[in-house]
């Protein structure tokens, strides 16, 4: 993100393909939000991403009380990578899954990949839901690249069609290794994903699946037992730390 980026400016997300000259029709619910709610004029900038084409500066044109477009004008930012980081997580409850979403986003997430585990206690996942939470979090942090919701797996079907040369981090508060940096420096940079499991933990023949497995790593999370919620955002601050985009 450049030194001169504005976090006053309005940010929408759009899925349209995006360049100069271009006009974005929107929906019903965005059009109210800028000419209703935020009471925008005619004209007046906003800015548009699709994750897809990097920021671009647009002009809105209200077509009445009810309806509005964008004219794309300039672009502001060329579209940003990332990580290559996928997020394997056992659901939670709903407000819970909602924070875990919106962080594993912020923190550079490509992927997130809901897997139900024996112990996993919100087996129902709205993955529309979801999704707009990928794109809220991306519209009011800066962020150009939104993570891909893919739909939920038994963790079998998960870890039976895992990439071979992707490192799996899963957090395991029996890891025999105490430090999660010394556990991550031996790891050389490249494709990886960060697995939480369920508030009960992996079952015995899922960790013992997970052990098997090539290029994995058990990460313990320090002396205390954290939410899952919580173990999502230390570990992927760990990841990216030591083996992400944060070097």
């Amino acid at each position: 993100m450049s030194d001169d980026y504005d976090f006053r400016a309005q940010r929408l997300f759009v899925p349209d393909d995006l360049g100069a000259g271009g006009v974005v029709a929107l929906g019903r619910d965005q059009a109210n939000y800028l000419v209703n709610v935020l009471r925008l004029h005619d004209g007046a900038g906003v800015h548009i991403f699709n994750g897809r084409d990097g920021e671009w500066l647009a002009r809105l044109r209200r077509e009445g009380r009810r309806d509005a477009s964008l004219v794309i004008d300039v672009r502001t930012r060329v579209q940003a990578g990332g990580p290559d980081l996928h997020y394997l997580f056992a659901p939670l409850k709903r407000s819970r899954l909602d924070y875990m979403v919106q962080k594993a986003t912020e923190l550079g997430a490509a992927r997130l990949s809901p897997v139900l585990t024996r112990h996993t206690m919100a087996e129902r996942v709205n993955l529309d839901r979801m999704r707009a939470n990928v794109i809220e979090a991306a519209e009011q942090c800066g962020i150009l690249r939104v993570p891909e919701v893919t739909d939920p797996m038994p963790i079998a079907k998960a870890l039976a069609t895992f990439e071979s040369t992707r490192t799996l981090v899963f957090c395991d508060e029996d890891a025999p290794v105490t430090s999660p940096i010394d556990a991550l420096a031996k790891v050389a940079r490249g494709p990886v994903a960060v697995l939480i499991g369920p508030e009960g933990g992996f079952a015995p023949d899922e960790r013992e699946r997970l052990v098997a497995m090539p290029n994995v790593v058990r990460l313990a999370l320090g002396p205390r037992i954290m939410r899952a919620d919580t173990a999502a955002v230390a570990a992927m601050a760990l990841v990216n730390a030591v083996l992400g985009d944060w070097r």
